[in-house]
């Protein structure tokens, strides 16, 4: 029996299921591409149980996937679609039975304090919409086959975060110590007993910077943070990418060096290939502007001829995605797409379509997007053996058969 699950009221999710779509005639290849998928597919783990399984991709109990063709056509990633990254177990789930019992230590401030989430909503609360995406999104395009889930394109969301500004509770402390130059946070999920925390714990530094827009956030989509996404209470850094957005926060320092903690100096680097990971390589923090076609994909079948309506998700981290341009022949040319639907912020990303006339034959469709500063999405991956930040919009092309 599955659980049911709040989401998003409907006015907010613009008809962003697959029948929806099949409604409006712009997804027929959907549902049968879904309910195919969905007879073999892994059951959810228990902790997801309320998921729409139909929408998901089981790689393991800590690894779910957002199928790709099912975010559907609103700006916002309903809860019950969107993906799962664990790195480590989560807390026990009586911690979300009273979220706001859970406490977090506040330290690198004038007046260090460990404050429960009751205290932290009366300090003060903002929401924002930003992309939340697995630093791995895009592995699976790698031909080197790195280690780790071979994400597609749905290890990301775009989900509505409410909380309190970390600058709020900064200056609610006196302000930052002398010479902060990070913000380190940690998680709370279990460790395992016998092994030196620091070699397991989920402990990420970020630039003093990021502390501008980061919340301490409590709710998802208009609901309490639930345990699958980090409840009750998550670290939420717009513009960075779903390790630095740390889970079951329960400390919060600000200092002059990064963690030692292995996850941020030897894990999530960008290690070229043949090499081993190292503190001197760049570190995994803010993502690269990037889009994908969502429709069609050509699946199960051929495309109809005529009248073709390409649609497709897109962003730009740290920086508002500004354009975006679709190409029916594998880059050989390309046409403006236009925005559609609303504009949730820089953080947050938007639908895009171009209206085109297939006729039978062979398409190559892709994306390729520019954000305000001009950068546009490459081409081509960055080879790494960790398959991070992959946006090449070769990879993320699609080929489609128009009968």
């Amino acid at each position: 029996m599955r659980v049911p699950h709040p989401s998003l009221p409907r006015r907010l999710v613009l008809k962003g299921t697959a029948g929806a779509l099949a409604a409006a005639g712009l997804g027929s290849w959907t549902t049968g591409a879904v309910a195919q998928a969905a007879a073999a597919a892994k059951p959810l783990p228990p902790y997801a149980a309320w998921k729409d399984a139909r929408s998901m991709i089981v790689h393991s109990s800590s690894t779910v996937e957002t199928r790709r063709g099912t975010f559907g056509l609103g700006v916002v990633t309903p809860a019950d679609r969107l993906y799962i990254r664990n790195n480590l177990p989560a807390p026990d789930a009586s911690v979300v039975a009273d979220p706001d019992a859970w406490r977090v230590e506040i330290t690198g401030v004038a007046s260090p304090m460990t404050l429960s989430v009751g205290q932290l909503k009366s300090l003060g609360v903002e929401t924002v919409a930003a992309v939340l995406q697995c630093s791995g999104n895009g592995r699976g395009f790698f031909p080197s086959k790195p280690s780790g889930t071979p994400w597609k394109v749905g290890a990301a969301g775009c989900v509505v975060w409410t909380g309190v500004p970390v600058r709020t509770v900064v200056a609610a402390l006196g302000g930052l110590a002398s010479g902060a130059r990070y913000m380190t946070g940690t998680g709370g999920e279990k460790l395992p007993e016998g092994v030196d925390p620091k070699s397991v714990v989920v402990e990420r530094s970020l630039p003093l910077a990021a502390l501008d827009d980061a919340l301490l956030a409590w709710e998802m989509n208009g609901h309490p943070l639930s345990l699958a996404h980090g409840g009750p209470l998550r670290l939420v850094v717009p513009g960075y990418s779903g390790v630095n957005n740390i889970k079951y926060v329960r400390q919060l320092a600000f200092g002059d060096a990064e963690s030692q903690a292995r996850i941020m100096a030897r894990g999530y680097r960008i290690t070229p290939p043949g090499s081993k990971s190292d503190p001197s390589q760049p570190s995994v923090l803010a993502m690269e502007v990037k889009s994908w076609i969502e429709s069609p994909l050509g699946e199960p079948g051929p495309v109809q001829r005529g009248t073709t309506q390409i649609t497709g998700l897109a962003f730009g981290g740290l920086h508002a995605v500004e354009r975006v341009e679709v190409s029916i022949d594998g880059g050989q040319s390309w046409r403006e797409a236009r925005f559609i639907g609303p504009n949730l912020g820089r953080y947050a990303w938007r639908q895009f379509v171009l209206q085109v006339d297939l006729q039978p034959g062979t398409y190559t469709l892709a994306s390729r997007a520019t954000d305000a500063r001009g950068q546009t999405q490459p081409q081509h991956r960055t080879e790494n053996t960790g398959g991070y930040n992959n946006n090449s919009w070769t990879d993320h092309a699609v080929k489609v058969v128009v009968a």
